[in-house]
């Protein structure tokens, strides 16, 4: 094994393969208790290990953050726009299928979204909701259980509902020879 710019490097028969960094990385912006917050990027499938947040920065660093430290993991489009969300409730009940609820912060923020209604997709360490408006900046918030004080499930929005099939009444006389 080799080091190459502080990426191990293992060849393998002619193949090459890198590590620890897999090939897709979401942009992010981590929002701290103390208001503070800090851009970077993470793994979309396992950003969380032993109670930390793994971030790789935007100075290429890769830095652990303790989720009791952090208010919400916010994935956004870009990092040049602000992560605050302009519409923190729904003005009408939703229609994409899943959770809807209401996260109320340590601080007394308030902000609604849609969650999962499989619940094997959440992560124990915290909640990963998508915000009210999609066509913010930012696409989905990851909220630590820590940074809350409350979630209220508001409502269960299903899916399509198909029409029952009506039993034929019996009462009915067939008319014309039916």
């Amino acid at each position: 094994m080799r080091e190459f710019q502080g990426i191990s490097v293992v060849s393998l028969a002619g193949l090459r393969l890198t590590s620890p960094m897999p090939s897709t990385h979401k942009k992010v912006i981590v929002r701290k208790m103390d208001r503070d917050s800090i851009s970077g990027y993470v793994a979309p499938t396992s950003f969380v290990h032993d109670g930390k947040l793994e971030l790789l920065n935007t100075a290429g660093n890769v830095v652990g953050i303790d989720l009791k430290d952090i208010k919400g993991v916010y994935f956004v489009r870009d990092f040049g726009d602000t992560e605050s969300l302009l519409r923190k409730t729904f003005t009408s009940r939703p229609r994409t299928e899943g959770l809807w609820v209401r996260l109320k912060f340590k601080d007394s923020e308030v902000i609604e979204g849609l969650m999962s209604n499989d619940l094997s997709q959440q992560i124990g360490e915290g909640f990963l909701i998508n915000p009210p408006d999609l066509r913010s900046n930012t696409q989905r918030i990851f909220v630590p259980r820590t940074a809350l004080e409350s979630l209220s499930v508001l409502a269960v929005i299903g899916g399509t509902h198909r029409a029952r099939r009506r039993p034929e009444d019996q009462l009915q006389v067939p008319m014309f020879g039916e």
